[in-house]
C-alpha cells in the first residue's frame, strides 16, 4: 500500500490553495468543494490514508468498482470525513451512498442522465458527473448534476485515459459547458497553476496531488 507522509500532506495543502485561486464562470446552485480526491483500487490501494491528509473542505469520491468491501471501506471514509470536516461522494452507487448516509454520489458519464432524479429525492446531496467531451459536460449539466467533472485535461497515468485537451481547450469547454465545471486528469501541484484563469469551481485528482 502507498505511505502517505508529510510531504504528501504539504502538496494537498499546496493545491488546495491554488483551487481557492479560481474564479468560476457559473455560480453553483450550492456550495462546491474546491478540490475532489478520487480514489482508485490501484492508484490509491489505501484511500483512508490518503482521506487522513485532505484540508477541511475537499472531497474524497470513492469508486468501489464492485470491491466486496465497498460498504465497509465506504463507512470509515464516512467517519474520517466527519472528524475532518470532509465531503464523501460515492462513485456511481446510489444505493450505497443512501445507505451510509453519504454528501452526495459521482455519476460516470453513462448515467448523468440519473442526476435530475437522485436530486430530487435527496435534496441535499451533491450530485457530480463525468464528462469527456462539451456535449457530455452540457448533458450532464441540463440533467441536473451540480457539476461536470471533465477529463482529460493534461497527459494521466490512467491506462484508460484519452489524449488530453490541455488548458487553453478546457477554458473554451467551460464557457460554453453551461454550469460548473472540474477538472481532472494530470493534476499536480505545477499543472493546477495552470488552470487558474480558465473559470474552473475546482480540481480534481487521483495521485497526482502527491506531485
Amino acid at each position: 500500500m502507498a505511505s502517505w507522509g508529510a510531504a504528501d500532506i504539504t502538496g494537498f495543502w499546496t493545491l488546495r490553495r491554488t483551487a481557492a485561486l479560481l474564479r468560476p464562470l457559473s455560480r453553483p446552485r450550492k456550495a462546491l468543494p474546491r478540490l475532489l480526491l478520487f480514489t482508485d483500487p490501484e492508484r490509491t490501494p489505501d484511500p483512508e490514508a490518503v482521506a487522513r491528509t485532505l484540508p477541511p473542505g475537499s472531497a474524497v469520491v470513492f469508486r468501489a468498482f464492485g470491491a466486496a468491501d465497498a460498504e465497509a471501506r465506504a463507512r470509515r471514509l464516512l467517519s474520517i470525513a466527519r472528524t475532518r470536516r470532509l465531503i464523501l461522494l460515492i462513485g456511481a452507487d446510489p444505493g450505497l451512498a443512501a445507505r451510509i448516509g453519504a454528501h452526495g454520489v459521482h455519476l460516470p458519464e453513462r448515467l448523468a442522465h440519473r442526476a435530475r432524479a437522485l436530486k430530487t429525492a435527496r435534496p441535499g446531496w451533491i450530485v457530480t458527473a463525468a464528462a469527456h467531451s462539451l456535449s457530455a459536460a452540457r448533458r450532464a449539466l441540463a440533467s441536473g448534476a451540480d457539476a461536470a467533472v471533465v477529463s482529460v485535461v493534461f497527459a494521466s497515468l490512467s491506462a484508460s485515459a484519452a489524449r488530453p485537451m490541455g488548458p487553453i481547450r478546457l477554458a473554451s469547454l467551460v464557457r460554453r459547458a453551461g454550469g460548473p465545471v472540474y477538472a481532472l486528469g494530470g493534476i499536480s501541484n505545477k499543472t493546477a497553476r495552470r488552470l487558474i484563469g480558465a473559470g474552473l469551481v475546482g480540481i480534481a485528482a487521483v495521485e497526482g496531488l502527491r506531485t
